[in-house]
């Protein structure tokens, strides 16, 4: 059987899963796999250093695409102004340039960038964490919404709205296709997110604990052991909270913003990007850095490959709703 939505539809793609951006997570390896596992993969801009190596890296992903492959690969291009320094036209010129059709955007894309994506016959996904933004993002030509609650890794916004609450929302508000994001592991949470009323889901953490993750093993084992109870939120007092792993150095983050709220020049030591860079790519000390993670470490007891990940996945779902539809007399 095939779970066949909006998502899968908009996408050309078999199952309704998506492998969100991460940074120094989102490589060729990774998105490639769970192309070829029928869900769409992708590849993140701005881990690359310069365009010309991100060129490489989706040639390199689109190099590893079986025959008949029925997923895709797509980018993800963040753009935040706070990053004044990245050439995002470069990044976007080199998007457009490789063929791919879908980009997942976050932060603050401008009209223009949108404009030259849909000219380009690309489908743009937008990351949103209120229905607000999500309606902002359609006005500007979003073909997709990925709607992300509070318990998502990285940066859940401001608002703290859990996925219970979000994806009903989205339900009865948005007028273009949509997934969840945040929290989410294994296929009952799929088969929930499409009764809810998504097209579908997006997945960051558990992708991060699979086989082809170019991640060091520490890290991954590290998720494995995780529990709900394994994460913090860093960066609450300038704005731009980050839901991460707990760990000392993230209590010392925290005590620095209770000491200087809103001073980013006393915390940056500890939350720049190289430093869990280093732990991804190097040392594998979980411990070490702050680095972004979920909640969804409750549901991850193994590191399987991404084919067995979204075949299990799609099978529960299926189950799932199967037992849900045997409730209906």
């Amino acid at each position: 059987m095939v779970l066949e939505t909006k998502i899968t539809k908009l996408f050309g793609i078999r199952h309704p899963i998506i492998q969100g951006g991460m940074h120094y997570v989102g490589y060729a390896g990774l998105a490639a796999a769970v192309a070829n596992a029928g869900g769409l993969g992708l590849v993140t801009a701005l881990t690359q250093p310069t365009p010309e190596a991100l060129a490489a890296e989706i040639k390199k992903a689109q190099g590893l695409l079986k025959p008949g492959c029925e997923g895709a690969v797509g980018v993800n291009l963040t753009i935040l102004p706070m990053f004044s320094e990245v050439d995002y036209g470069a990044f976007r010129d080199v998007i457009i340039d490789s063929g791919v059709k879908v980009v997942e955007t976050a932060g603050r894309p401008p009209g223009e960038f949108v404009e030259a994506f849909k000219q380009n016959d690309m489908k743009i996904i937008h990351k949103c964490v209120t229905t607000r933004h999500a309606k902002s993002a359609i006005k500007m030509g979003a073909d997709a919404i990925s709607l992300d609650g509070f318990e998502c890794a990285g940066h859940p916004g401001e608002e703290d709205i859990g996925n219970m609450i979000l994806q009903a929302m989205g339900a009865r508000e948005l007028t273009v296709p949509y997934v969840m994001s945040g929290g989410v592991g294994n296929g009952r949470q799929l088969a929930a997110a499409l009764t809810l009323g998504a097209s579908g889901v997006n997945m960051g953490t558990r992708f991060m604990a699979t086989q082809e993750a170019e991640i060091h093993d520490g890290i991954k084992e590290a998720l494995v052991k995780g529990g709900a109870g394994s994460t913090t939120l860093v960066m609450r007092s300038v704005r731009n909270t980050e839901r991460v792993y707990k760990n000392d150095i993230t209590t010392k983050v925290q005590e620095l913003e209770h000491e200087f709220p809103g001073d980013f020049t006393k915390i940056h030591p500890y939350v720049k990007g190289e430093n869990y860079r280093i732990s991804f790519q190097e040392s594998g000390d979980p411990d070490s850095s702050v680095w972004s993670c979920g909640p969804v470490m409750a549901l991850i007891d193994d590191v399987q490959t991404c084919d067995e990940l979204i075949t299990t996945m799609v099978a529960d779902a299926e189950s799932a709703l199967a037992e849900a539809g045997s409730m209906v007399k």
